[in-house]
């Protein structure tokens, strides 16, 4: 139950003169440049630089330790226990802190497009961008849900410029980003980065779906002509945005999705792109988006021509365009389908010894996506000298409040159900590991993930590998058979085997934090 006193307090605060309800983008693209919080590009878009915090805080991440969740969260370092004292003086303090403000800015906005299962919410920040930001990514009422009285299930507070002392507060450090699941709130501070917002309530939303029998996703989606329905899985760098923005199929969305008794739907009502080395010839969809009313965070801006330098690293690589949906030409409204027909789990494998393409049993498929495997390549983080494997558990888990079996078993579920074909897709190495071998050719990608979309590979002829188990097409439309089989590829066979049974050692050692799942699970992984 909600504290009446809690929430009462911030309805007082939102009653003063100071606050700006529900502004049109173009007030908060206005408010943020009188304020100087950012300046405008040349194609009109937000410019903003989000100082010390270029990306998420994870350490600074906690979920209150409330009666009716305590049983229920998978504790541990993604989902960090706070007690319910310490979260009430903190919001307190925080109330107090924009009470001081000249200027705040809160609307309305929700959480799924599918409306039986849509979270509404209210935003509060004190950064006009910041609201900017809320307005793009969250769903955006329509001018009659505006003007309906509405309670909020869940009430974003947002104030960047207060700094928790952590030997007072009780948290590690002057950032702190709190979900308490009871009071419905999700408190920000110390930190200007926007992203905390939407991944805050992608973990809400990652809790309470699931309570209601539907699978939250971190996934891209989109839709055929036909109404086929695809889903990408895959962490940073695996190709998630560019394969699943297909100018021939219809974008859901590009990051977060529910899976219900109904079929797909978008959480979002936006979309986040990473923006690093992006070119109009390569991205033409996301460039053409980044224009008036759209947020891009941490770019660099000539300061006489106004034009972003996308190459540009200086801030952080972690470089971001924010933009509604309807910014794409080929968006789906409402961004609601039908059951997936085909999943597709990206990779980019440096070890160069992952199958490009290979198909999944519904107990491989549970097994890679409690796994969320790819590479980190050698220079993207401090002391990575050489390409390390990374997993990522359901390839999302910074995010996943619930013990992470429990979305595998529903994964395992839905496919059975809607006898969904499963792929894993490597778009790293081949020929040999990074360094020696070539990232795998685009086109190539491409005509493997339309040949699966298609149906073409639903009764190809396969061989199975013998460490990884994965069953590999002997032909695929478009593609060379000798690129299918990466040992082939390899000129030092024995070096390929080496690599090989390294990497699916590092898959064992990983799959043994997975103790309650099923033996058929376990035993579908690779083999040594």
């Amino acid at each position: 139950m909600t504290t009446l006193s809690l929430t009462s307090e911030l309805d007082q605060l939102l009653k003063s003169e100071q606050t700006h309800h529900d502004l049109p983008i173009s007030a908060l693209v206005e408010k943020s440049l009188m304020r100087k919080e950012g300046k405008l590009t040349a194609s009109g878009a937000l410019s903003v630089e989000t100082g010390t915090y270029t990306g998420r805080s994870p350490k600074d991440k906690f979920i209150v330790n409330e009666p009716s969740v305590t049983d229920k969260i998978a504790w541990g370092p993604v989902n960090q226990p706070i007690e319910k004292d310490v979260f009430t003086k903190l919001y307190k303090k925080v109330l107090a802190h924009l009470g001081t403000k000249e200027e705040l800015f809160v609307s309305k906005g929700y959480a799924g497009a599918d409306k039986n299962f849509r979270l509404s919410l209210k935003v509060v920040n004190e950064f006009a961008w910041h609201q900017a930001f809320a307005r793009q990514l969250f769903i955006r009422p329509t001018a009659e849900e505006l003007n309906q009285e509405t309670i909020a299930d869940f009430t974003i507070v947002s104030a960047p410029t207060f700094k928790a002392d952590p030997a007072v507060d009780g948290t590690r450090s002057e950032t702190f980003i709190i979900i308490s699941f009871e009071e419905r709130i999700v408190l920000i501070g110390g930190t200007e980065y926007a992203g905390e917002m939407k991944k805050s309530i992608f973990s809400v939303m990652n809790f309470m779906l699931p309570e209601q029998n539907v699978l939250s996703m971190h996934c891209s989606a989109n839709a055929g002509k036909e109404g086929d329905v695809a889903l990408f899985f895959g962490l940073s760098g695996t190709g998630k945005t560019t394969l699943s923005a297909d100018p021939n199929r219809y974008l859901i969305g590009d990051d977060e999705h529910g899976w219900s008794s109904n079929g797909v739907f978008n959480i979002e009502g936006g979309c986040y792109a990473k923006c690093i080395n992006l070119s109009e010839e390569k991205e033409p969809q996301i460039w053409n988006a980044i224009r008036f009313g759209s947020v891009l965070e941490n770019v660099v801006v000539d300061e006489k021509t106004a034009l972003p330098d996308f190459d540009n690293t200086v801030l952080t690589e972690n470089t971001r365009a924010a933009y509604p949906l309807e910014a794409i030409p080929n968006a789906l409204t409402p961004s609601v389908a039908g059951h997936p027909n085909t999943i597709i789990f990206l990779t980019a494998d440096a070890f160069g010894v992952l199958p490009p393409i290979s198909k999944l049993t519904k107990e491989q498929a549970m097994y890679h996506f409690l796994s969320g495997y790819t590479s980190k390549l050698a220079g993207t983080e401090r002391g990575v000298t050489s390409p390390e494997a990374t997993f990522s558990t359901c390839f999302g888990a910074p995010f996943l409040p619930l013990p992470a079996a429990r979305y595998a078993e529903m994964l395992g579920e839905k496919i059975s159900q809607h006898d969904v074909q499963v792929f894993l897709v490597n778009t790293g190495w081949s020929g040999g590991p990074y360094g020696i071998g070539k990232r795998m050719n685009l086109p190539y990608t491409r005509a493997m993930i339309q040949a699966a979309l298609q149906g073409e590979l639903r009764q190809t002829e396969t061989a199975v590998d013998p460490i990884f188990g994965l069953h590999v097409p002997l032909h695929c439309p478009g593609v060379p058979d000798e690129v299918l089989h990466p040992r082939d590829t390899w000129t030092d066979k024995a070096a390929y085997d080496e690599k090989a049974k390294q990497l699916a050692a590092d898959f064992q050692e990983n799959f043994k934090k997975f103790e309650n799942v099923s033996d058929e699970i376990k035993s579908a992984g690779p083999t040594l």
